[in-house]
Order: structure tokens, then C-alpha cells, then sequence
């Protein structure tokens, strides 16, 4: 079947939905609340919805840690609401794309529990090693969310490798079977209607042969023996000329620690596996490798990042564009100001819309949630940070560790969706499942609504306009003042069509500066985040975006 790729065109919404919305009143966000407010995500102007894991879950991680691939949850609804769901969409001309993790599975997963049992033909579904003795594990790597990456396992008498949770267990991809259980989950979703996949962390799924002791990396040890691991770019081969190639669909890739030249060996239009990749560096201007190593912002990083990814993949590759996920803190509390929050909320967001490739807006972001901080660390759910706060940095107060997760903790980006200034911000008539940022009555989609000057209203505009400009599908990409560490500007070109984006990412006036050739008297100001922009200054967080037609 041809791909025609058409996310090229596209804008995505990704939903994680044990927070999004509440249909049945038990407190957890389901698949039934999601189909009410599908009106809603339509009005955005989005063409498509990512669905973080939906599958059966002990929920260790949230839904990462999957005990069936062909199912759906009954907390979310089960299989019943989810074709509601995916028809509703399709009707309304949206996409629907699943998270597939193959990396792991949970240990209550069936082929788990039949490994540990050495039960054919499970016995090697997953990575196992004889107990060293003497105190010692099968290696020295380290785990991403819970100390080492080895758990011994009493009933089978070995260790099981786990690159994330202690109930995550990876998964040995060399196994041919293995591999043909994940293009069996392809096909059963691709056949049932579904447009594509997220997959999650899919250059772990190969590791170094004999998983060798790493005395390089001081920190997540192991990394470089199975991120980008000798057989994944065979095994990714597989999957798509056996299974992906029969469709038209898309295919996302997760990658930590990417660079453009590297995610060319996946993503390249001519040579690639798969269609695009969310990489990990416009994440990194506040922290170094992962949000728990933080730093102070700097918008050169950011700059950087940007503009490396829109160069190098440039007539080689498509690009994925995105500012919040749920893997990292809100963007706002980020790279913005809470105190400029609506007007910085704007910038952000003209920051990455106008750049070329497929945007993705996360649930929240377009009403300018914030980051949530909580007095007691018990509250946090998710495993990782509890992880974080119990076991480093145990020399400083409980106050300086707790500060630590307030700025780096995911679980800023999973409290629920608000909705309303109504009782648990209108997510759910019950308890809710997880606390409610306590913001809520000033943020909410109702008073968006009613606000035409709205962080709301503004998505709406800056996502149709996108859309309107062909530019913006096309043109190339230049960057100025990249020495900056205050403006962020770059231009997009094509066919005698020119667009010029002006970010000021300061709390303080900085003097308007355009770049030469650029005459404002022939230009269109068509976005702006302040009702009376002036000649000479840019005012806190103020974006522009000029347009020249042919």
C-alpha cells in the first residue's frame, strides 16, 4: 500500500487518559470522557489524537507496563468505548495513533509469567541471567527509574533484566517469537482502524551482545550498549516490510539521547524504518540528560536544538515538533513564566508552530497548565520520582529534595485535565484518582472559553493559520540572532512567500530588532500576542508573526 504521508499535514493532540476526563463518575479519566470531549479536541483544529497506553495495566508506571497488547483496560472503558472513541474520531476526520511499548512488558503479563516458569515457548521471551553469587548482579548497568537494572526472581531462580521499573521486564528481542508477537499487535490494531503508532522507547529494543559491564558513563549505565543496539534498524526492517508497508500509517519513534544524524538512520525518507522521531533535545535547556539534572534555562540550548533539527533533517527527513509530554514538568514553569503565564504561554507556542513539521499539543498545554507542587511527597504517584526523592540527594532537607521534584517530577503533567472552576476542576463528578492542581479555578478550559484573549483562542488561531499558509507545509528555515539570550527569530521561505517569527523569551522590555531584508510596511502582522504591538520594543514574552504573501 502507497504511503502518503499525510501527518505531514497533520497537527496532533496527545491525550493521557487516566487524567483527562471522567465519563462514569469513578474518579479515573476513561475512554467515555474522552468521546465527550472529542467535539472539544476537534475545535483545536487537530487532525489527530495520540493515546498514551490505553492496554491492561497493573499501573506501576502509569499504563507503561502492559499486561495485554490486544485489549483495552476496563478502567478505560474496555474494547466497547475505545471503537466508540475511534469511530467518533474517524468521523470527525481525526487520526487515531496508540502508544505501542515493546521495549517491556509488566511482570504480570502472561509470557512473564510463564518465563519465570520456563514454560515453552516463553522461557526466552525475556532477558535472564544466572545468579554470579558472592553478592553480585549480572552486570553493572543501571536502571531509569529504580537503582540497578537486575531483579532476581525466586521462582525461576535467576535474574531478569529491567532497563525501567522493577516490575518492567525488558523483553528479548533476538527471540524470532518475541518479534512475532509484536507484528501480531500491529496487525490486530492496524486491522481494527487504528492510524498508527507511538512507540515507546524503540531504540532500547537491542542490546550488546553478552551485555557487558560499562565503566564509561558515570550515570545510567548501560545506556550505550542497547540505545541504538546492533540489531534494532534489522528488527525495525522487519517490522515494517512484514506489517507497516501493508498500511498507511504513521509511525513515531521515541528516542532518548538522539541526535539528527543519528535519528537519520531511522527516519531518513529514503533509507528509514519509521516516520519521525520525538527526540529528547528541545528538552534539555533546563537540565542535562534528564529533567532530574537540572539547570538553569538557557535559550541558546533551546535555540540550538531547534534550529540543528530543522537543518539537518531539512529535505532529508520530517520533523516531530513538540513542547510538553507526558515525560517532563509543564512547559510554562519551564521555559516561561508563571508570572507572564497566558502572554509567555503565547510565545511558547508561536516558538515551535511555525516551524516545518508535524506539531503535537499536549493535553493542558493549550490552556496553560502549570506545574504542580505538592507540600507532601507522599502525594506523588508516579515511580520514578518517588524513586528520586527516597533514594538521592538524601544529604540535603526534605524541603531542598522536595523543591528538586517540583521542578523536575512528570507528575506536573499528569494531575487532571481542568475543565472547569467547578469541584475537581470538572474531571470527574467522584474522587479523583490524583490531586488536582489547586490553580484550577483561574485555569480551565470554561474561563478559556469565555476569554477571546485566551492562551485557548490563541492555539486555536496559531494552529489554523499553520494550516492556511503554505509556507509553513514548505518553506526552509533560518534562524537569526542565534547568539542571543533573549530572542528567539527565525524566518520561513518558499516560493516567494516569506513568514518571520519574533519571540522574546524576557520579563523585561528588549529593543525590536528585525533582521535585514525584511520590510514590515509590505508585511501582514497575523499573530501577536499583545493588542498594540509598537516600533521600536518588544514587550515581556511578546511574539509576532509577519507575513509576506507571493
Amino acid at each position: 500500500m502507497e504511503h502518503t504521508r499525510w501527518y505531514k499535514d497533520a497537527v496532533f493532540y496527545q491525550i493521557w487518559p487516566r487524567s483527562f476526563r471522567d465519563g462514569d463518575g469513578d474518579g479515573l479519566g476513561d475512554l467515555w470522557g474522552v468521546y465527550e470531549k472529542l467535539d472539544y479536541i476537534r475545535s483545536l483544529g487537530v487532525d489527530g489524537v495520540w493515546f498514551s497506553p490505553l492496554y491492561p495495566s497493573p499501573g506501576v508506571d502509569c499504563g507503561y507496563d502492559i499486561s495485554d497488547y490486544m485489549d483495552i483496560a476496563p478502567e478505560y472503558g474496555g474494547m466497547e468505548a475505545f471503537r466508540k472513541v475511534l469511530d467518533g474520531a474517524h468521523e470527525r476526520g481525526m487520526r487515531v495513533i496508540m502508544d505501542l511499548v515493546v521495549n517491556h512488558t509488566s511482570d504480570e503479563h502472561e509470557w512473564f509469567r510463564k518465563s519465570r516458569r520456563r514454560i515453552e515457548p516463553y522461557t526466552d521471551y525475556y532477558i535472564w541471567r544466572p545468579d554470579p553469587g558472592k553478592g553480585k548482579l549480572p552486570n553493572n548497568w543501571d536502571s531509569n527509574f529504580e537503582g540497578k537494572a537486575w531483579t532476581f526472581d525466586q521462582e525461576r531462580g535467576e535474574y531478569y533484566l529491567h532497563l525501567f521499573a522493577v516490575k518492567q521486564p525488558d523483553l528479548n528481542m533476538d527471540n524470532p517469537l518475541v518479534r512475532q508477537e509484536v507484528k501480531k499487535i500491529l496487525k490486530f490494531w492496524l486491522d481494527m482502524g487504528v492510524d498508527g503508532f507511538r512507540e515507546d522507547v524503540i531504540t532500547y529494543i537491542s542490546k550488546r551482545e553478552g551485555l557487558p559491564n560499562d565503566h564509561l558513563f558515570p550515570v545510567y549505565k548501560g545506556i550505550r550498549f542497547y540505545n541504538h543496539g546492533p540489531h534494532v534498524h534489522e528488527y525495525l526492517r522487519e517490522f515494517k516490510a512484514e506489517v507497516l508497508d501493508h498500511y498507511d500509517c504513521m509511525t513515531l519513534a521515541e528516542a532518548p539521547l538522539v541526535s539528527p544524524k543519528r535519528a537519520l538512520d531511522y527516519i531518513s525518507e529514503e533509507t528509514g524504518q519509521m516516520d519521525m522521531m520525538i527526540q529528547f533535545q528541545c528538552m534539555c535547556a533546563d537540565c542535562l540528560f534528564s529533567d532530574y539534572f537540572h539547570m538553569s534555562f538557557s535559550l541558546r540550548r533551546l535555540k540550538h536544538a531547534f534550529s540543528s533539527w530543522q537543518r539537518k533533517l531539512e529535505g532529508k527527513a520530517w520533523n516531530m515538533l513538540y513542547l510538553e509530554n507526558h515525560d517532563h514538568p509543564r512547559v510554562i514553569s519551564r521555559y516561561g513564566s508563571e508570572r507572564y503565564r497566558v502572554k509567555s504561554g503565547k510565545m511558547l507556542a508561536a516558538a515551535y508552530l511555525f516551524q516545518k513539521g508535524t506539531p503535537f499539543v499536549y493535553q493542558g498545554q493549550e490552556i496553560g497548565m502549570t506545574n504542580w507542587r505538592p507540600q507532601d511527597p507522599e502525594l506523588y504517584e508516579d515511580v520514578q520520582t518517588r524513586w528520586q526523592y527516597a533514594n538521592t540527594h538524601l544529604k540535603d532537607t526534605p524541603e531542598k529534595r522536595l523543591r528538586r521534584m517540583w521542578l523536575a517530577s512528570r507528575d506536573s503533567a499528569r494531575t487532571p485535565m481542568q475543565w472547569s472552576g467547578e469541584e475537581n476542576a470538572g474531571f470527574t463528578t467522584g474522587k479523583p484518582w490524583f490531586s488536582v492542581n489547586e490553580n484550577y479555578r483561574e485555569i480551565n478550559v470554561a474561563a478559556a472559553e469565555e476569554d477571546p484573549d485566551s492562551l485557548l483562542h490563541f492555539y486555536r488561531r496559531a494552529i489554523a493559520l499553520r494550516k492556511a499558509l503554505p509556507v509553513v507545509r514548505h518553506g526552509s528555515y533560518r534562524e537569526y540572532h542565534a547568539l542571543s539570550s533573549r530572542r528567539y527569530t527565525y524566518a520561513r521561505e518558499w516560493e516567494g512567500e516569506r513568514l518571520l517569527v519574533l519571540c522574546s523569551f524576557s520579563e523585561k522590555d528588549i529593543p525590536l530588532r528585525i533582521p535585514g531584508g525584511f520590510d514590515l510596511t509590505k508585511a501582514e502582522l497575523v499573530l501577536q500576542n499583545y493588542a498594540d504591538p509598537d516600533g521600536k520594543t518588544l514587550k515581556p514574552y511578546e511574539t509576532r508573526v509577519y507575513h509576506w504573501a507571493k
